[in-house]
């Protein structure tokens, strides 16, 4: 898809190191915003399941029963 440009400031001491170790800065910087973007939506994924979880302990267990049954009749 369509790739923009982001700026980063770092020490020129960093930018000599890195550029010394032959690293590929944009490389490196994708893969790590891709890693933290995968975290970032699992811990949201997590936190939604256990407030779901804590609604659902908070609902009678014959009322969960009756919605499923009512649901697959309405199908």
């Amino acid at each position: 898809g369509k790739q923009v440009t982001v700026t980063a400031k770092i020490p020129d001491e960093l930018r000599r190191r890195l550029a010394r170790l032959g690293v590929n800065v944009s490389g490196l910087i994708r893969e790590a915003l891709e890693m933290e973007v995968k975290r970032l939506e699992r811990e949201r994924l997590r936190r939604l399941a256990e407030e779901a979880g804590e609604i659902l302990q908070r609902i009678p267990a014959e009322e969960l029963v009756k919605a499923i049954r009512d649901g697959r009749e309405a199908r």
